[in-house]
């Protein structure tokens, strides 16, 4: 097959890091385009890639051997592009979350489904060798009939600083990245695929830090996302399930990720609470051992990683670039959707219901 034609909508630091390296190392897509919000960064975009440079999205869209469409920036702006490229036919890629919202989630997800384009959604976490493994342990029996599970972890951003104004939509509620949006339904995502959906849940979102501090210019902007989450409920299996994620960073453990089972444990960490971006490790023990110990995880897991990306921010999403070529090259769907975002959009939507009315939720059930 020839390769699959990418432009990539918004070349910012994250893009950069993880789109371009991968799309380069793989023989299954090529870079065609780039469009940003400002002519001076389209143009020096495009000269660093080889590739046609643009200030307008429609542009990008439009462009002929442009076949798959990545949209990464804000999510306050992603409505609107994503609007663009569906009614025009392309794949599209979302970064997580998709939307600013579920109304808008659910108007994107219906949009896909009338005009049948193909999407993605970056939830990458779920192919983290060290997660796949653990789902695979899981099957085979290797800690026995699973009792509980227990995450911890931290958001990095959203504590009692940051960098400049141009990130400060990270602490506003309206824009749609929060603890919960972004690091939390990373991390809960590689959970509901290992162990599945949550059948029922309570939650408490409490805003901590009232205010944050500018570095810039040493400016104190108000804080209205909730920068403590706490999730506790059962699984469809039946399995216990506690969750809770805190803006900014621990002295302590930063991702921490605990499954329970009659005959073992099975334990992933990682230094960097956005485990999707960070590499894990994982531990197990059963039977008659009496602690965890690293577990190697089998090489056929880490055969779609370049070597040159492995241990990278970028390792997540080549694996799931290459389960997108796969897809693609097989006519198959097996990578996360916008209907799949649309239900962890859901979830969003029932967390910050059960927290605001205190009321135990019975959720649907989720295909994952």
């Amino acid at each position: 097959m020839s390769p699959t034609g990418v432009g990539i909508i918004g070349i910012g630091s994250w893009a950069s890091l993880s789109h371009i390296p991968v799309i380069q190392a793989s023989p299954a897509f090529e870079l065609r385009a780039v469009s940003t919000s400002r002519r001076a960064s389209a143009d020096a975009a495009a000269a660093e890639h080889g590739v046609p440079g643009y200030d307008d999205h429609r542009r990008l869209i439009e462009h002929p051997g442009v076949d798959l469409v990545v949209v990464a920036v804000p999510v306050a702006q992603h409505f609107d592009l994503i609007k663009a490229a569906l009614a025009a036919g392309k794949t599209v890629y979302s970064e997580w979350p998709l939307a600013a919202g579920l109304a808008e989630a659910e108007h994107l997800a219906e949009l896909a489904r009338r005009t049948g384009a193909r999407t993605v959604t970056g939830l990458q976490g779920r192919y983290a060798p060290e997660v796949r493994y653990a789902r695979e342990l899981i099957g085979d029996g290797y800690i026995g009939d699973v009792l509980g599970t227990t995450m911890v972890g931290s958001g990095m951003v959203w504590g009692g600083e940051v960098a400049g104004h141009r990130q400060a939509y990270w602490f506003d509620q309206a824009a749609g990245a929060s603890p919960l949006t972004s690091a939390a339904l990373h991390a809960l995502d590689p959970l509901h695929y290992v162990l599945g959906e949550f059948g029922t849940l309570t939650s408490n979102l409490v805003v901590g830090r009232k205010e944050t501090t500018v570095l810039e210019d040493g400016t104190r902007i108000p804080v209205t996302v909730a920068d403590q989450v706490a999730l506790i409920g059962t699984l469809s299996s039946g399995t216990a399930a506690s969750v809770f994620y805190r803006g900014g960073t621990s002295r302590g453990d930063n991702f921490r990720w605990e499954i329970n089972g009659t005959d073992g444990d099975l334990v992933l960490t990682a230094a960097w609470g956005n485990m999707q971006v960070a590499p894990l490790t994982l531990a197990g023990g059963r039977g008659p051992e009496t602690s965890v110990t690293p577990l190697d995880v089998p090489s056929r897991y880490l055969r779609d990683v370049p070597a040159e990306l492995a241990g990278t921010p970028a390792a997540g999403v080549a694996l799931l670039y290459a389960e997108l070529a796969r897809d693609l090259a097989e006519d198959t769907r097996t990578v996360p959707d916008f209907e799949l975002a649309l239900a962890r959009h859901r979830l969003i939507d029932a967390i910050e219901n059960s927290s605001a009315t205190g009321v135990r939720l019975s959720l649907g059930t989720v295909s994952a």
